[in-house]
């Protein structure tokens, strides 16, 4: 058996941010005065900095990080993206400062469909070269985990060549990059919405599931774009061939699609601003993840979602940032801020919903989002004593430094050299 080798200790942390006290769904549970050992890429001792550093010497690490009692919190996971995409809609972002709504612009042919023209006249090798842009961006941002969704082709040979851009990304790039098929994110202009739902089902799921950058399946549930029927019948068809299922719930409208998603099963029911206490019940009761989007609600001018009803109702709610053209953030952190000071969530439940229970909405209960013992030693350096700093100083990056399975991958907002 190979040695075991000690690659990296960071010490001197004013606070190590663990996870939820007992391992699941416990408040916030944070070491002072701390350090983490990291071997053979994994948490192989987290907790009194003295005790670690006696086990673990510095210096006898690959990699040792003098922390100067900054605080040391999980890697986040961004569990909804749309990082993959082409073209710029910032005029959009004018028109709806000037009173124009998401839905108007939709149906005057921009929106979703005028980033789909942009993507179907990119190669494939110009879309993978943008989202591994994006993906730098975001592991810059302490983000070493992130879904990324298709959608922006609505056609079958698109669909397909934005699963392979995903794929073609992901291969050696530090943050995990789990993929979601997203047929059915809108219906393509001059279709009839039941003949394109017959599309998606019949010719594009089964080789999108054959795909191996796709996990999940997900569909815009909204009033306007698929009824809640055809939203089923995507994801039925979606998990039939092995691909779960997640979807766009109750955004603008609240069409009982939060509640499709409890009946189904699903990993995730997404944004959720218009849901409401039987929604939230039925999501929790069914082990459902809420993601709530705060940075959608800012881009669109809108009133965010109610967290505390899905806490109160005994959900694991998760954070994401949302990244598209139409919501262009690619901070964790910031969606943590307007996590905080938009829907009133604490510093610790915001910080949970962007790490441990992120990971819970694209189906990673491995402890991904945790530094515990056994765990991948995924973490992010933070500026400030301790993990309040975050959303408390936002508005700037208050990531310093990056580990990705011990490794440092980024450095002071940019990605480190390989």
């Amino acid at each position: 058996m190979a040695e075991s080798t000690l690659e990296t200790v960071v010490y001197g942390a004013g606070e190590v941010v663990v996870g939820p006290s007992g391992g699941d769904g416990g408040p916030l549970e944070t070491h002072e005065d701390a350090a983490v050992a990291v071997v053979d890429g994994d948490v192989a001792a987290v907790g009194d900095a003295e005790a670690v550093r006696r086990e673990y010497p510095a210096e006898n690490a690959d990699t040792a990080i003098d922390a100067s009692g900054r605080a040391v919190i999980p890697g986040f996971v961004d569990p909804h993206t749309h990082a993959v995409f082409a073209g710029d809609r910032s005029d959009e972002f004018a028109a709806k400062l000037r009173g124009r709504t998401y839905q108007e612009i939709l149906a005057e042919g921009g929106g979703i469909l005028r980033t789909v023209e942009a993507v179907r006249e990119a190669s494939t090798a110009e879309l993978a070269a943008n989202l591994a842009a994006q993906l730098d961006v975001m592991l810059a941002h302490g983000t070493t985990t992130a879904e990324v969704k298709t959608g922006y082709g609505l056609d079958t040979e698109t669909e397909l060549r934005l699963l392979d851009a995903i794929e073609r990304a992901a291969d050696g790039h530090p943050v995990d990059v789990v993929g979601t098929f997203m047929g059915a994110h809108a219906v393509p202009g001059g279709r009839d919405a039941d003949d394109y739902v017959d599309e998606v089902v019949d010719e594009q799921l089964p080789r999108a599931a054959d795909h191996p950058a796709a996990a999940f399946c997900d569909v815009f549930c909204e009033e306007g774009v698929f009824t809640v029927a055809q939203s089923r019948r995507v994801l039925e068809a979606g998990r039939e061939r092995g691909l779960r299922p997640k979807i766009h719930a109750e955004e603008f409208t609240r069409l009982g699609s939060a509640q499709l998603a409890a009946d189904l099963g699903a990993v995730s029911a997404d944004h959720l601003l218009h849901a409401n206490e039987d929604d939230a019940a039925a999501l929790a009761d069914a082990g459902v993840v809420p993601v709530l989007l705060p940075g959608t609600a800012f881009a669109l001018g809108e009133d965010y979602a109610d967290a505390e009803q899905f806490r109160r109702a005994g959900a694991d709610v998760a954070l994401a940032t949302d990244l598209n053209p139409n919501c262009y953030s690619q901070s964790m952190g910031f969606a943590v801020a307007l996590a905080c000071n938009g829907m009133r969530m604490a510093p610790g439940d915001a910080l949970l919903g962007a790490t441990r229970n992120a990971a819970l909405a694209v189906d990673r209960g491995d402890g991904t989002g945790t530094l515990r013992e056994g765990t991948a030693a995924d973490l992010a350096v933070v500026d400030g004593p301790s993990h309040v700093h975050v959303p408390y100083n936002f508005g700037v990056n208050t990531v310093e430094t990056v580990l990705k399975d011990g490794d440092v991958v980024a450095r002071e907002g940019a990605v480190a050299d390989a």
